[in-house]
């Protein structure tokens, strides 16, 4: 919570020194170095707050903050690399907490967010979209570009979520259908252009799905852009498709009305279908669970079968930390928790 005193008084710069009720309170911030907070006394639940001082240190390099972590310049390092699970789990002064996110990591389809997608196979051709779909190992992906640390999945939130739709499960991989499919749509051998961010992660993605949906007859080419410049790209539409990830929210709505709606903010699709958003609008005005996971089902079988999103996993959220480190709680959104911490 925001002091509305300190906040009227700073104005935009609020940021720079912020004065918000909690834990801990704000000590500094240098740019692009560190973030430091510190114990504050009259918190009321004090007595859960074991820590004096914490340091954030902004670290991009999966490798450095790995090593960071070895040498004991950190207690604790967030988004530990998948490739790096197997050392770190055989190294005794360290601890491995994971989660399923609850995000996902799918491939966006332009299938009507701007005239390029009556120019590609791909956004023209739910036929083409479904062959592309099953072109996909998602396991396959999973093992090859997430090393395991994903959980496989076709829908906005996960097999364990109790809303997951089970009227749709996940597909299995059909090649001989998908070459069946571009057949019969008069194409059979799209070329694809998929957007992709220049992170490691991301490109591996894009590269194994580039070579098995080859086996179908899909010539992708790989566009790495920059990430903010890919977003602003795939607002106006200047896209085919697009290996986008989403955070996630809680509640299922989070990760699915802003993307299917017609004219939401996140609907880089450009999808829009009138019988889609009544479900939408019936799904977020019912607190009845059962009613809502019904609706959900009633959505995952339009929304999947016209695949303005393609949804490929869901990552698994890794930490790491010294085993002197006690009380960490690991949560689907992938924030760190402070209350509960202990450093022995």
């Amino acid at each position: 919570m925001v002091s509305p005193k300190a906040a009227q008084e700073a104005g935009e710069k609020f940021g720079a020194k912020p004065v918000c009720s909690g834990p801990f309170r704000f000590v500094e911030r240098v740019a692009q170095d560190r973030i430091v907070l510190e114990r504050y006394p009259n918190y009321w639940n004090k007595g859960e707050v074991h820590l004096d001082r914490i340091v954030y240190l902004p670290i991009v390099d999966a490798t450095v903050r790995l090593a960071n972590l070895k040498s004991g310049q950190l207690d604790f390092i967030e988004r530990l690399a998948p490739s790096d699970v197997p050392a770190v789990k055989t190294d005794s002064r360290f601890k491995i907490s994971r989660i399923t996110e609850i995000g996902y990591q799918g491939i966006t389809i332009n299938v009507g967010k701007s005239d390029m997608a009556q120019k590609n196979p791909l956004g023209k051709d739910p036929r083409v979209r479904e062959a592309f779909e099953l072109a996909l190992d998602r396991d396959g992906i999973v093992q090859v570009a997430m090393d395991g640390e994903a959980t496989v999945g076709n829908q906005w939130v996960s097999p364990d979520n109790p809303f997951y739709a089970k009227n749709v499960p996940i597909p299995k991989r059909d090649v001989a259908r998908a070459k069946a499919l571009l057949a019969e749509a008069g194409v059979p051998n799209p070329v694809v252009t998929l957007m992709t961010p220049t992170t490691s992660d991301v490109q591996r993605i894009a590269q194994v799905v580039q070579a098995m949906a080859k086996e179908a007859g899909f010539d992708v080419k790989i566009q790495s852009t920059e990430f903010a410049t890919s977003v602003d790209m795939a607002d106006k539409g200047q896209f085919e498709a697009y290996v986008l990830a989403w955070s996630g929210r809680a509640d299922p709505d989070g990760n699915i009305f802003s993307f299917d709606a017609c004219k939401q903010p996140l609907n880089y699709a450009g999808y829009c279908k009138a019988e889609v958003d009544e479900i939408l609008n019936r799904s977020r005005t019912t607190r009845d669970p059962a009613e809502r996971r019904k609706a959900y089902e009633q959505l995952a079988a339009i929304a999947l079968k016209d695949r303005p999103i393609v949804y490929v996993f869901h990552r698994h959220w890794l930490w790491a930390y010294t085993t002197k480190l006690s009380g960490f709680r690991p949560i689907p959104d992938g924030l760190v928790r402070l209350q509960g911490l202990q450093l022995k």
